[in-house]
């Protein structure tokens, strides 16, 4: 039997996630925090009045589906760990966009720009707490292990985010510590959604643990692809401008695994200085991250961690058209290569 394409695999886990999503919004959220993530998932607009649009392309959702059929369940049943996950995500989203200051999100003011910060991040909590409860209510044998390991999840996540925030002001980060951030802040959640379906429903242990160490790995792949894109992607394809991580002088893995390197007095000088880069000191430190082994190690650490990923699937023991499926949207979530 042929492995169902990327775009029916994404349109199957959406037709089922949209439903259960609104219902767990409106029954988790009062009138006004529902309004806001109304808007904030594309369905209204400011006034409240239906759109009829769903942005976003429910990768983690679609990964907690999987993981249910992965312990030999129908993908229905692993509905609420989709929901949990979903509703995590969008509250990190939430947030953000008020810590980067972002105004539009995929094509439209941002939540914070139209109603405000404090409520905002009034919603983002609220959807932090319709998740556990979607979860602990759920019938599934794991709901217990699986509330637990999604909040886990979530605190590691605001870890990283800690940590990202905390390297704008330090010199000194390793590239160890900034390994560590990336796993939290992009790794953690991923793997959890790769994890849910299976650990709510009571799956095996090594199961569980197999999936959500493969969703780690992909996790921190993506971040080593979106970092080396931040510097040397093609603005046509990123929509950013070529070296747009270097002007805001962000500890991307590729910089730091370059300033760990000996011999790079002249990088750290420039990187460090807290004078503007024009575009000549911008193409100056690009020659001289990729010269130090940044752009060369993050590529290896990226294929190393696609590598490591396809041995978690292969030693999870899942049905062949599982495991196409997991490979199919794992290699859409580091597919972005140079």
């Amino acid at each position: 039997m042929p492995t169902p394409s990327l775009t029916t695999v994404l349109d199957t886990g959406r037709t089922l996630l949209e439903p259960a999503l609104r219902d767990a919004v409106s029954l988790h959220l009062g009138p006004e925090m529902g309004r806001i993530a109304r808007y904030h998932f594309g369905w209204a607009d400011a006034e409240d009045r239906p759109t009829g649009t769903w942005g976003g392309k429910m990768i983690r959702p679609t990964l907690a589906l999987l993981s249910a059929r992965a312990a030999g369940a129908a993908a229905a049943d692993g509905l609420p760990a989709a929901v949990a996950v979903e509703l995590v995500h969008n509250f990190s989203l939430l947030h953000d966009d008020i810590m980067d200051g972002d105004e539009t999100r995929r094509g439209r003011a941002t939540a914070w720009a139209v109603f405000g910060v404090p409520d905002a991040i009034l919603a983002g909590d609220a959807l932090v707490t319709a998740a556990t409860s979607v979860l602990m209510s759920a019938p599934g044998a794991g709901a217990r292990s699986a509330t637990l390991a999604l909040m886990t999840a979530t605190q590691r996540m605001i870890e990283g985010q800690a940590s990202d925030a905390d390297f704008e002001r330090r010199e000194d980060v390793t590239l160890a510590e900034c390994v560590r951030m990336a796993g939290d802040k992009t790794g953690a959640l991923l793997g959890s959604a790769c994890a849910l379906g299976a650990d709510l429903l009571g799956a095996e242990r090594h199961l569980v643990e197999r999936l959500r160490v493969f969703g780690e790995h992909i996790g921190l792949a993506f971040q080593l692809v979106d970092d080396l894109l931040g510097i040397w992607g093609d603005p046509d394809h990123t929509g950013k401008q070529v070296g747009a991580d270097l002007r805001v002088r962000k500890k991307s893995l590729p910089v730091v695994a370059a300033l760990d390197a000996p011999g790079t007095d002249e990088l750290r000088a420039l990187y460090l200085s807290a004078e503007p880069l024009d575009e000549s000191g911008v193409r100056r430190v690009t020659e001289l991250v990729e010269r130090a082994g940044g752009r060369d190690w993050a590529r290896d650490e990226a294929d190393r961690r696609i590598a490591a990923a396809k041995e978690c699937l292969a030693d999870a023991g899942l049905p062949d058209d599982v495991r196409a499926e997991f490979q199919e949207v794992a290699g859409f979530v580091v597919g972005r290569r140079l």
